[in-house]
This record gives C-alpha cells, structure tokens and sequence, in this order.
C-alpha cells in the first residue's frame, strides 16, 4: 500500500521504519494520517519479516499534535462526527500500543497534544535534548481525552496532574524521571542510540519478545482502548460546551479568549 502522509520501510534485519511523513505540517495529524498509521500497525503486526519498528518524524517535529484543518472540521463537524474521529484516534493508538513488536520512539524537536499520544504508545523512547512537550488542549477550552488512557498508563497520575490540566511546556527530563523517556540524547548521538536499543532487540527471540511484551501489558492493567468510549464522550460534551465554542474560535482568529489572562 502507499500511504501519502506516512513512510514505511523495512531492512534486511527486518527493523522497520515508521516515519510521520507531513514536515510543512510539522507532522499534524489529520484524518488521513491516522488512517494511514492505523493501516501500517495492521501490517506491522502481520509481517513475520519485521522484528522492530522506529517511530519517528520528518523534519524540525516529532509530532504537534492536532491538524488545524482535522481539528476545524471537528468543531464544524455534529456530535457522532466527533465522537467517531475521537474513536479513530484511539483505534490508532490503540493498534501501536498492542503492536506485538517492540516500538522504540525516535522523538525530536516537540511533541504536543496527540504527538505525546504517539510517545505514550512507545515501549523505548530516545528525545533529543531541547525536545518541547505539552499538552495544551485546555488552553482551547478541550481536554487531552483520547490520549488520556495512553499517557495516564505511561507516565501515572502523579506526573500527569503536573500537566495535564495547565497547559504548561515540559521538557524530555521531566518525561524521563516520569519513566517515559527512556534516554535523552544529542542530535548526533540520536542514531547511535537508537540502533543500541535495536540491537539488544534484535539479539532477543522474537517469538519470546511478543510474548513477554503481552504479558508486560497484560500486568500493567486494562487495556487503554477500553476507556474508548468514554474518553469521546467527554471530549464530545466538551466540544458543546460555550467554553470549547469561544476557546476554537479565538485560536482560529488570534484573538484572546476571555478567561486568558493579560501578560
């Protein structure tokens, strides 16, 4: 399959590539490209041939979350059009998070909103020093509700309620003393570390690496796509309410929304 918003290859090794592929776009996601990835997981997870997979993401982003445009189509969009974006998001998720081989995040330059959504799904993170995260969705007048489950299970209660709710920038040691970040690098020493945590894999039984990441998330608790449904539905009550209506509209026009306070 070629997909438009993605790329997908695979080595000899059988070390696949999996690269947010919208770099104008500083790799928002849309409707398509959540499609797309969850069409690469299906594939992924069926290849006997691939052993890994990197994430990572072309040009100055990882990931900054949200498309305007996907995100404007939501505000305009009825309530079951919400619910069922909301739902498509956390199928993708989901379908990354289940993969039955290991993921290793190769993150640089900033990840907000839905990109710490794609941190969350990782098994190994490497970020790149000076990496900005944030989850800003309540500056919109939203709430961080699909990713919630995969970030909750990632990083605990205890950090999240450092960030979940303020709007707040954090940067990559504030993800590794939560336990997300797995190692913070240079630039240039990103793809030496990336290809140690590939070779340790690659030096494991596959057959054994899906069965103990199984029973790894099996221990962990619920699986984060069970909480589905109701994520969207408090994302779909948010989205109704005047506070979301005038939160969206003053982002699309630049203006300040009422309850911001004057710098």
């Amino acid at each position: 399959m070629t997909f438009a918003t993605i790329r997908l290859r695979t080595d000899r090794r059988g070390v696949a590539q999996l690269t947010l592929a919208r770099p104008d776009k500083h790799n928002a996601m849309n409707a398509q490209m959540i499609a797309e990835l969850t069409e690469a997981a299906a594939q992924l997870a069926q290849d006997p041939a691939v052993r890994v997979v990197v994430l990572s993401g072309e040009g100055k982003s990882f990931c900054a979350g949200g498309d305007l445009a996907w995100m404007r189509a939501q505000a305009d969009s009825d309530r079951a059009g919400k619910m069922a974006e909301a739902g498509a998001l956390a199928q993708m998720l989901g379908t990354l998070n289940a993969l039955p081989k290991p993921l290793i995040g190769k993150v640089h330059g900033a990840a907000y909103g839905g990109g710490i959504g794609m941190v969350a799904v990782c098994d190994i993170v490497v970020a790149e020093q000076g990496t900005r995260f944030a989850l800003t969705e309540t500056r919109l007048g939203l709430i961080p509700a699909t990713i919630g489950p995969f970030v909750l299970a990632r990083m605990g209660e205890a950090f999240a309620r450092q960030v979940f709710f303020n709007g707040k920038p954090f940067d990559a040691t504030f993800l590794h003393r939560a336990g997300m970040v797995a190692q913070i690098c240079t630039a240039e020493g990103m793809e030496a570390a990336i290809e140690a945590e590939v070779a340790a894999v690659l030096d494991c039984a596959p057959g054994a690496v899906a069965s103990a990441k199984a029973l790894c998330r099996a221990l962990a608790g619920p699986d984060p796509r069970a909480a589905a449904t109701l994520t969207a539905t408090a994302l779909a009550d948010c989205w109704e309410t005047e506070e979301t209506r005038e939160g969206i509209a003053a982002f699309f026009a630049k203006t300040t929304p009422s309850w911001r306070q004057p710098a």
